[in-house]
């Protein structure tokens, strides 16, 4: 049933325009840093050989790129996650939903795998332009498949705290809104925490990206972002099943 639902939302989400034209703004703008970088990388070159141990065009062009992307879903991902719950509820069709024989998690993981599908289009894409250096010089894998890994599971991070967001309240925008507001929450915990060392670097969820975009496969940063994930997911369904105890 997990998987019918989740076939349900990507056939609604590519019918509208919305996953046409974030695809499109992702992959234009992410293509044209990458070129940039690549052009500054090019032009730094020969200074670059002349140091010991010279940071390869992995770190110099890949990582920034994704980066971005990071930063990208962080205002993207709110314009997603309000359609799922929030926009049901102000078309009445999530009454339908509440009222099937279908349990509340079976919906609620039903939404997060599609558009986690959506944004796995996306991070392909990404990889794929990435992977594309290798065809000039040796790319390096483990910093490319680190970054990979970081930014799906901040991807992760992102839609299970728009989907609990959208379970609150029948008006979309306001889902989006208040899901974007908390995620600049992050990033000022994330900027607070590159100048003072204390608990804010602990909550921050692009502090922990930082890691995977260094190369560095923190076991820490794993557990917290997989556990944010968990934790507003189950408060999804349980808001949800609190909802439907009270019809």
């Amino acid at each position: 049933m997990i998987l019918t639902i989740a076939h349900k939302e990507l056939k609604t989400l590519f019918v509208s325009p919305l996953a046409w034209v974030l695809l499109a703004l992702i992959q234009v703008v992410s293509t044209w840093v990458f070129l940039g970088r690549m052009d500054a990388y090019l032009h730094v070159q020969p200074q670059l050989l002349q140091i010991a141990n010279p940071p390869g065009f992995t770190e110099i062009i890949v990582t920034p790129v994704f980066g971005l992307a990071a930063l990208m879903l962080l205002m993207i991902i709110p314009l997603l996650t309000m359609r799922q719950i929030a926009e049901e509820r102000k078309n009445h069709t999530m009454t339908l939903l509440i009222s099937a024989p279908v349990s509340m998690r079976e919906i609620v993981l039903g939404k997060f795998l599609a558009l986690m599908f959506f944004l796995l289009i996306i991070i392909a894409l990404l990889v794929f332009l990435s992977g594309m250096l290798s065809l000039g010089g040796n790319l390096d894998i483990g910093l490319l498949l680190s970054c990979t890994v970081g930014l799906f599971l901040v991807s992760c991070c992102y839609l299970s705290l728009g989907l609990y967001l959208s379970s609150l309240t029948a008006q979309p925008v306001i889902a989006a809104i208040s899901t974007l507001g908390i995620l600049l929450g992050f990033w000022v915990f994330e900027l607070a925490s590159s100048t003072h060392d204390g608990w804010l670097h602990y909550f921050s969820i692009l502090k922990h990206f930082e890691q995977f975009n260094h190369g560095l496969l923190d076991s820490f940063s794993i557990f917290y972002l997989m556990l944010f994930t968990l934790f507003f997911l189950i408060m999804t369904i349980r808001h949800l099943d609190g909802e439907r105890l009270h019809r």
